[in-house]
């Protein structure tokens, strides 16, 4: 594989390099981030490894950046950076793996192939469709049979976690967290609450019912 290690430590870089090329890889080695980011960019890598404590722009900013152009290549956190907020933070910002200083070298190695390994990333979905519903989330519309229907910010979020967990149940806490940002039961009836405007816009004036309840679990959208 073509790999780009992002590492401004000389030891840790020397190290590493070492490695991967024992290993049968070709590494390009940048140690600041903003010539990564131009690396990143603009050459076909099959996974990046950067470090988050980084010259010119650290790791974190770099991912998003990176993200944010539309550069799907798998990346790896490599960092002396290693609270639980801190992986939380990496994987969010568009890391798919994150491991912490000190390692063993074979663990980096095996997490290096297996990223390899995954298939590409899909483009993003741009419209999401369940039987006759249709959401088309860069103009933030909805029509079902073709009619169109108004909602709320928050009923939209709503109804797109439902509509990407098709047939699954998805838990009250789930809900809380994805559309609420709630980390914790604020012990109110707003999910149950949102559901039911929901329904009222999206099931009752249609002979068939999709959004179900699932007892003491949470609720489904499915046909």
């Amino acid at each position: 594989m073509r790999l780009l290690l992002v590492e401004d430590d000389p030891r840790t870089a020397d190290y590493v390099v070492k490695g991967l090329s024992e290993a049968g890889h070709v590494c390009d080695l940048l140690r600041d981030g903003h010539e990564a980011l131009f690396a990143a960019t603009r050459d076909a890598y099959d996974v990046i490894v950067v470090d988050r404590m980084l010259p010119g722009l650290d790791g974190l900013s770099m991912i998003k950046a990176v993200r944010a152009a539309g550069v799907r290549t798998p990346a790896i956190f490599l960092t002396s950076v290693g609270g639980v907020d801190d992986r939380v933070e990496g994987l969010e910002a568009g890391g798919d793996d994150y491991l912490v200083k000190p390692f063993a070298f074979s663990e980096l190695l095996a997490r290096i192939n297996a990223l390899g390994r995954r298939p590409a990333v899909q483009e993003q979905k741009t419209t999401l469709r369940i039987a006759d519903l249709e959401m088309d989330l860069i103009q933030r519309r909805v029509t079902r049979q073709g009619q169109a229907i108004d909602l709320q910010p928050r009923e939209f979020s709503l109804l797109e976690v439902l509509m990407r967990g098709e047939g699954r149940v998805i838990t009250r806490t789930m809900l809380l967290e994805q559309v609420w940002d709630f980390h914790f039961d604020p012990r109110t009836s707003v999910v149950e609450t949102h559901i039911s405007r929901l329904r009222a816009k999206i099931d009752r004036p249609f002979e068939v019912q999709l959004i179900h309840t699932v007892r003491n679990n949470g609720y489904s959208l499915h046909d």
